[in-house]
């Protein structure tokens, strides 16, 4: 397989500054493409080794064309993430004033970390989606839009001036960026991991997904994002999105996914990975009963039951 990574391109948008830093990926040649979808499929048609795209902000949550890529196709697997602080410059070509300004273009990821901005700055303003922040500085740049919201860093690659810059809504925003290949054994654990799985319920009934939930609830096990995504099959059919503290190797991790394999219509595993939020030293103890060496304990006792040694 290429020895590359397929990012969401093109050139300086903030996936590629948040994939650069990687140190892997300065050995590796790193490709740009239109979309997320393109990205991805570049892996599963192993035209890349892996591809590096946004999966959730603290804004807006979850992305949904991730998330929706890595729930349908061909199975793929998250094997690192990056969280990376987000603030919007407003760029213009030369000469361009905020009077001037009548339409402004983003990814659709953007718009709700500016809207206020917007609001307040440019109350008038067309706004116009692009395939993703740096494209929109393209194509501001060949003269289809007046402004984008794009890195301070994207203006130089594009010809463009930074007519505003450190624009956010929130405070401390950030975008959590995965890297992701096809499926493989997960790395080893950290002491400081992200389990993500996709979850399908067998029928609707009420308590479904507490009945999902309790899996982990009972096992100590703290969840991380939970987002409901349309399987497509009509209204009210939903799978659900889920990160989890934990590695697949701990025992709490791997006998909440033993219990959703057996009650879940299908149960999509999507990696276990190293956190990027935390060190081994920032997470907590497991919760009293669920320590690896408390479940072999446990076993053991049930062993020695059925043995008569009890």
């Amino acid at each position: 397989m290429p020895a590359s990574y397929a990012y969401l391109g093109p050139e300086g948008t903030f996936t590629e500054v948040a994939l650069r830093t990687l140190p892997e990926a300065a050995t590796r040649e790193l490709i740009p493409y239109v979309s997320v979808q393109s990205a991805l499929d570049a892996v599963r048609a192993g035209e890349a080794e892996a591809a590096f795209v946004p999966i959730e902000n603290s804004v807006e949550g979850g992305i949904t064309t991730t998330l929706d890529e890595l729930v349908a196709g061909a199975p793929l697997m998250i094997y690192r993430e990056v969280l990376l602080s987000i603030t919007f410059a407003l760029l213009v070509r030369p000469g361009t004033e905020l009077s001037d300004i009548k339409t402004v273009s983003a990814h659709p990821a953007a718009q709700p970390q500016v809207r206020n901005w917007l609001r307040n700055n440019l109350p008038d303003a067309h706004w116009e989606s692009a395939a993703s922040n740096a494209d929109a500085a393209r194509l501001v740049q060949e003269g289809q839009y007046d402004a984008a919201f794009a890195g301070e860093f994207a203006a130089a690659r594009y010809g463009l001036k930074a007519l505003e810059t450190g624009i956010h809504d929130a405070e401390n925003a950030q975008t959590r960026f995965v890297l992701v290949g096809r499926p493989a054994r997960p790395a080893a654990p950290t002491g400081a991991d992200k389990t993500s799985v996709v979850l399908w319920q067998r029928d609707d009934h009420p308590g479904g997904l507490r009945d999902l939930l309790g899996e982990f609830a009972t096992r100590g096990i703290n969840l991380m994002l939970l987002q409901s995504r349309p399987t497509g099959a009509g209204i009210g059919n939903y799978c659900f999105c889920i990160d989890a503290e934990g590695h697949i190797s701990d025992r709490r991790v791997a006998e909440a996914l033993m219990g959703l394999k057996r009650i879940c219509l299908e149960v999509r595993f999507l990696g276990s990975y190293p956190r990027a939020d935390a060190g081994v030293e920032d997470v907590g103890a497991p919760r009293l009963g669920t320590s690896d060496e408390e479940f072999v304990a446990a076993s053991d006792w049930v062993a020695r039951c059925q043995d008569g040694r009890f």
